[in-house]
């Protein structure tokens, strides 16, 4: 299990320097290089609608939006796989990375909405639960997919999952140093706090 945000660069994305090849799902972790993190930064700023230039701002044109907007959201969310089976499940359309945490409720056999095409579905069996995904209008061949969890491994995914986005907000804050050095710390903080990365699992 991986939080992952769905990369789509405009190619005429200027403002700082991005990864070449990063369409699809970015896994964040703090093993990313720093292009990476331009991508996922260009998709969050893009995503938003918030300005980039000039860059030297960065941290006024970031706190203006929030004024506005009130929060950050970003297509994403969590990604599930059973490397074994070859089977993955992807965060569907308008699925948003910021909802993360919501997986916490699995653990009390909640079901969590996990986006649209493709749908997921989740079935609790016995001590597990079952997601399974349709395929999305594209996939050729078209084929369901379908990934068990233990209920019992589920607070070690999702402690890792945190783990992983605490490593990337550490390389926000070293990309951040190099792009706009006054916006670094205040761009860590409103991650923080909108993508709910720090602070307590409540796993119990």
């Amino acid at each position: 299990m991986d939080a992952v945000l769905e990369i789509e660069v405009d190619a005429g994305f200027d403002a700082w320097p991005v990864a070449a090849e990063a369409d699809g799902f970015l896994a964040l972790s703090g093993r990313l290089s720093l292009a990476e993190v331009g991508s996922a930064m260009a998709v969050i700023f893009g995503y938003g609608g918030i300005p980039t230039a000039p860059i030297s701002e960065l941290r006024h044109l970031l706190d203006r939006h929030l004024a506005d907007a009130g929060r950050l959201i970003a297509p994403g969310g969590l990604r599930v796989r059973d490397a074994t089976a070859g089977a993955e499940i992807l965060p569907g359309c308008c699925c948003g990375l910021e909802d993360w945490r919501q997986w916490r409720d699995v653990l009390h056999r909640q079901s969590l909405w996990l986006g649209h095409d493709p749908d997921t579905y989740l079935t609790f069996t016995g001590g597990a639960v079952r997601l399974t995904q349709e395929p999305d209008g594209g996939s050729t061949p078209a084929r369901v997919s379908e990934v068990e969890i233990r209920l019992d491994e589920l607070p070690a995914l999702l402690t890792t999952v945190q783990m992983e986005l605490q490593g990337f907000l550490r390389l926000v804050h070293a990309w951040a140093g190099e792009i706009a050095p006054r916006a670094a710390d205040r761009l860590v903080t409103v991650l923080d706090e909108n993508f709910r990365i720090n602070g307590t699992l409540n796993l119990g």
